[in-house]
């Protein structure tokens, strides 16, 4: 029997596709079991029209066989089968696919959904099997015929028998070797797992011989003896979840499938269950998690949706159809406007997917703007899980995405005892107030303390608590919201002085301006200015950065990079009212050591309660001491 080679074109593509397109062998028995859905879905759509194919849908099913002393694996159909024309065409020449073609003469109906388009999926096989024979038998058809190749040069084509339509798609597995191991794809464990992840809702059963387990006939009851057994079990579910009207799905159901899926024990918070028809059709089930995974805000998160071609899994992980702000969504999109083969760089260019993503984007917004709005008490839980995803949201990528996620952060108010959103803060501002106060630390404990926070409180305004390393950078990237800027109460200047205190303080600090230099020249390079302030309410002194990043932000930056120097530009701001201060302007007629005892402690306090580090722990101890002889 003479070989037909392949064409060139063909043969090229075939060692791509097999060395390129697909990069996981284990995704040859998805393909191999997609196009038997196909021929299937071919012969149910013929039966619509034609008496004569006398098969009801429950009869339709896909077989495996394993056979492991010979090293065969065989996938069986009872779908429409092929002549030896539709042989030649559709395996002898790459991307010429059978199901596009029968998908566009049926496109005038909506009841054919054909998963393959492309038809290079069967080619899979041969990164996994040394030879591939394909016998099939067409409906309506008396012979059956056998296509026989390697995948390397060409194929071959004879008669065959078969009694009834459908194929038999035969792959006699490579030799194991040290790098692959062949044969475990004829282990049921490895098919049983196969058929799960990427298989389990096409819509006929996928039945196997399995081994099972059963008492024995004549074991005793009180000692029982068990049998193994080999009987044909359905491997898949074969409907989707996603596919039923959300009417008919049980708030059990979802919080079932969901633990199952994504392998959490606790019930999600939110379920979103949608559709979409039109230019772009999908279907989604969404889920917002009740609790962060232990490793989210680490490298080895893997963020995304699982991708789905009618039922078919593409992708496990498709990062494409979630921005990273919305990273904690889990769930699934299913698309048939998606071909099954289409690979991670084709995804990224595509249009459809395009759609959906930014779809998605905003039932994921709609979702967490309803909670936040009807269940303050889960969105709170939500956000103390998430919400510094969100907030890295606001600032990644120069701001581009703050319009999407800065109404649903949260920030701690000092006035309201809770964390509440820049709407509440902006609406609840008093009508004098110019400026939406913020102050950064580590505790809102501590921050409640500082002398800004007092004053302003005093005044009838609200303080914004940061304690997340990300606020500041997220106030610097908002600049605004509703117009009014955003102010750090401790490094800038609360707006709070009329032109008349301004003078009056400018008046006061030419009068102590003996007593500025004498602190700055006692204290050297710890400070880079002294400076009166009226900003400080009953605090004798304050230490904030000079020009360039706040004392939070190079906390963060010495976290991320100790090695990187940067200058400590620190300005010493004094009380002019404040006893102690005038004590210490005092001593310096009489004592000028205990002035300048006075203004080390000082600015040892200053440092303390912006809680930055003492050069000399022990010498400011021994300070405290002397002076409280």
């Amino acid at each position: 029997m003479a070989k037909k080679k392949f064409k060139a074109e063909s043969q090229r593509l075939l060692d791509l596709m097999i060395h390129s397109i697909y990069t996981h062998q284990e995704i040859f028995l998805r393909e191999i079991l997609s196009n038997a859905s196909d021929a299937i879905d071919k012969l149910a759509y013929t039966a619509l029209t034609d008496d004569k194919v006398g098969v009801n849908r429950s009869d339709f099913k896909i077989t495996i066989t394993r056979a492991k002393d010979a090293g065969i694996l065989t996938v069986s159909d009872n779908g429409i089968g092929m002549t030896k024309e539709e042989m030649e065409e559709n395996l002898g020449t790459i991307c010429k696919s059978g199901s596009l073609g029968f998908k566009e003469q049926m496109e005038q109906s909506d009841d054919i959904d054909i998963i393959g388009q492309f038809g290079v999926g069967f080619y899979a096989a041969f990164m996994v099997a040394k030879q591939v024979t394909v016998i099939s038998k067409k409906y309506g058809e008396d012979t059956a015929w056998k296509w026989v190749s390697d995948g390397t040069d060409g194929y071959t084509i004879e008669e065959a028998q078969r009694d009834y339509a459908g194929t038999d798609v035969i792959m006699e597995l490579k030799a194991d070797t040290e790098d692959e191991t062949y044969s475990r794809f004829l282990e049921e464990y490895e098919i049983r797992q196969l058929v799960k992840k990427y298989s389990d809702y096409i819509r006929y059963p996928i039945r196997m011989e399995v081994s099972k387990s059963r008492k024995k006939e004549d074991s005793p009851e009180d000692k029982p003896e068990y049998e193994s057994y080999m009987e044909e079990d359905t491997l898949n579910s074969m409907i989707p979840l996603w596919h039923r009207a959300k009417k008919d799905v049980t708030e059990e159901e979802y919080t079932q499938f969901y633990r199952e899926k994504f392998f959490d024990y606790t019930k999600p918070l939110r379920t979103v269950h949608t559709s979409a028809e039109g230019t772009v059709s999908y279907k989604a089930l969404l889920y917002i998690p009740e609790k962060a995974p232990f490793n989210f805000y680490s490298k080895d998160f893997k963020r995304g949706l699982q991708l789905y071609s009618s039922g078919v899994m593409i992708m496990e992980s498709c990062e494409d159809l979630l921005p990273e702000y919305f990273g904690f969504v889990r769930g699934v999109v299913d698309s048939q406007d998606l071909s099954l083969n289409i690979s991670r760089e084709m995804l990224q260019h595509n249009r459809q997917l395009t759609v959906i993503a930014k779809n998605i984007e905003k039932k994921i917004k709609a979702e967490l703007k309803n909670m936040l709005e009807s269940d303050e008490e889960a969105y709170g839980k939500f956000f103390a899980q998430f919400g510094r995803q969100l907030k890295y949201g606001a600032v990644m990528e120069y701001g581009a995405h703050k319009d999407a996620v800065q109404d649903l952060l949260l920030f701690y108010s000092h006035k309201e005892g809770k964390p509440i959103t820049l709407k509440a803060y902006a609406d609840a501002m008093e009508e004098t107030q110019e400026k939406i106060y913020f102050i950064c630390g580590e505790s809102t404990d501590r921050l409640a303390k500082m002398p800004q926070v007092k004053l302003l409180a005093d005044k009838g305004y609200d303080v914004l608590m940061f304690t997340d390393e990300v606020d500041e950078f997220v106030a610097q990237t908002l600049m605004s919201y509703k117009d009014k800027p955003f102010c750090n109460a401790a490094t800038e200047d609360l707006g709070l002085q009329s032109e008349e205190d301004k003078k009056e303080l400018e008046e006061k600090a030419e009068q102590m301006k003996g007593l500025l230099t004498f602190v700055q020249e006692t204290l050297g390079e710890d400070v880079q200015e002294v400076r009166l302030s009226a900003s400080l309410g009953d605090a004798p002194v304050m230490v904030t950065p000079g020009t360039g990043m706040s004392f939070e932000m190079e906390k963060y930056m010495r976290r991320a990079n100790p090695d990187i120097p940067f200058p400590s530009q620190r300005i010493l701001e004094l009380n002019p009212n404040h006893p102690a201060v005038q004590a210490m302007e005092k001593a310096m007629v009489g004592d000028t050591q205990k002035a300048k005892d006075y203004a080390k402690l000082l600015h040892g306090q200053a440092l303390l309660m912006a809680d930055l580090p003492l050069a000399d722990p022990v010498a400011y101890a021994d300070l405290v001491c002397k002076l409280m002889k």
